[in-house]
Formats: C-alpha cells, structure tokens, sequence
C-alpha cells in the first residue's frame, strides 16, 4: 500500500466511523485491494461489512446478479458492468455505499474494444452510482493501483459531499 493510498485510506476510515454508514466492495481485477485498504484501520468492523472477489463472468452472474446478456454482448469491462457490480455489492452485503472496480490489468486479455490499462471503476449508494474509466497501460500492478488509487480518491470526494448533505 502506498503512502497515498494510506491516507485516502485513513480519511475513509474516520468518515465511515464517524457518520455509522457501511459499504462493501465488489472487486475483479483488483482481486481485493479496495477491501484492504478500507479494512486497513482500528474501527474498519464498524462500518466495512465484506468484499466480494469476482474474477470471472460467471460469478459475477452468480453472486452480483449481472446480467449473462450484458457480459457477453459488453463484456465485463464495460461502464454497465461496474455499476452492476456496485447495486450487486450493496443487496449482497446490505450496505449504504459500494465500490466496485472490473477491468483488464495486463499484460493479457486485451481486445478490440478493451485494451490493456482499460479499467471501470464505480461508487456510490443505491440509486446514485458514478464511474470513471481509466485507459493507461504502464504495466499490471501500476495499472491497478493507479485505478484503486483513483477510485478511493472519488470516492472520499463522494462520501464528504453525501455526508454535507445530512
């Protein structure tokens, strides 16, 4: 974990505890990183609930409910595909907010439509989903952590603006 990574992460973490709102995350090709980083800091059981690691189509069929239409009409690397994964995230796991990422890290699996660095993160609660495509390739791991990154850094933006709101 970087040290950007660290303090977006500790942020979160003092937000979340403070306003007892949850969330979960729905992950594939960061196999896991958004749940670390949310479940890094003391207090983390009070409002991480759970991660899913999706690597396939066919369990992010199964356990998020999308559609087998969409995967193979879109592919799972698709704008659609994230936001699915964030609803997914919140029935499965029954919380206020998700964060979802799904995307081809490299240096294989590239198509056409979906090259290496292509990588859809969504965040967000139910009926408000936001998304971001991030589309640079400078290797696997910094692919990831560039979008992880990113999508902690949007989603700390998100939670200060739904929190004001309160």
């Amino acid at each position: 974990m970087t040290l950007k990574e660290r303090v977006i992460s500790k942020e979160i973490n003092r937000l979340m505890w403070h306003s007892g709102k949850t969330i979960s995350t729905a992950e594939s090709c960061s196999c896991g990183r958004l749940a670390t980083l949310l479940s890094e800091y003391p207090g983390s059981s009070e409002y991480f609930r759970g991660g899913i690691v999706c690597y396939t189509d066919e369990m992010k069929a199964a356990y998020l409910g999308i559609s087998g239409e969409l995967l193979r009409e879109k592919t799972a690397v698709c704008e659609e595909v994230a936001i699915g994964m964030v609803e997914g995230s919140i029935r499965m796991f029954g919380t206020d907010y998700a964060v979802a990422m799904t995307g081809v890290a490299g240096p294989g699996g590239a198509t056409p439509d979906n090259p290496v660095g292509s990588i859809w993160v969504a965040f967000g609660k139910t009926n408000h989903v936001e998304t971001f495509h991030f589309l640079t390739d400078e290797g696997r791991d910094l692919n990831v952590q560039n979008a992880v990154y990113g999508v902690m850094k949007m989603f700390l933006r998100f939670l200060k603006d739904e929190l004001k709101k309160e």
